[in-house]
């Protein structure tokens, strides 16, 4: 027996390319959003106090970064299509054994590589957003992103020099802030745009 709804064609419920990229983007911005708001809940209250944890922080920050473009670019067009990612991911995997190596020294020597993985990555983030541009929607708060990121470099490599007291891991919140900031701006525009 047949019915009418055996007649009528199948309704497309698969997403295009471009449709796809723009909703792994927006899952993508929204969760680097979260882990940074994360991280700075952590910071700031047990890092601060526990120098351990502090510690483990610092190493988890560029971590984190280095698995979430490893994420990005096997997710929108592999390594190979994605080179400033693939190479993002790379820099930060160097800067967390670089990270963990200086803390064994002092916190400054640690904000130091910190800053000079903050101007790399940041204009690694910035080609990448340039990239994306035609492709992918919502891509100018990446490009602020990662202009901002090679701005913080200067200062935390300035207070690293200087050895500023207090300096900390929780000292490194505001940069961590702009960037939450960022992705969920990102984000945002394209649930917007896939309204």
């Amino acid at each position: 027996m047949t019915t009418l709804a055996s007649h009528l064609p199948a309704a497309n419920t698969q997403r295009s390319p471009a449709q796809a990229s723009s909703h792994w983007l927006k899952r993508y911005y929204a969760g680097r959003a979260l882990a940074s708001v994360l991280w700075i809940a952590l910071a700031l209250t047990i890092g601060k106090a526990q120098p351990v944890a502090g510690a483990i922080l610092f190493v988890a920050y560029p971590l984190w970064d280095c698995i979430a473009n490893y994420a990005d670019a096997r997710r929108t067009g592999g390594l190979r299509a994605n080179p400033t990612q693939f190479l993002n991911a790379v820099v930060s995997a160097l800067v967390t054994i670089a990270v963990g190596v200086a803390l064994t020294r002092d916190v400054y020597a640690a904000t130091a590589v910190i800053g000079v993985w903050a101007g790399l990555s940041g204009t690694l983030q910035l080609a990448t957003g340039a990239r994306r541009w035609r492709e992918a929607s919502a891509q100018w708060p990446q490009i602020l992103s990662g202009a901002q990121s090679c701005f913080a470099a200067t200062h935390f490599v300035g207070n690293a020099l200087h050895r500023t007291p207090g300096t900390t891991v929780a000292s490194i919140w505001p940069y961590v802030a702009f960037g939450a900031l960022y992705f969920a701006l990102s984000a945002g525009v394209l649930a917007l745009k896939q309204r």
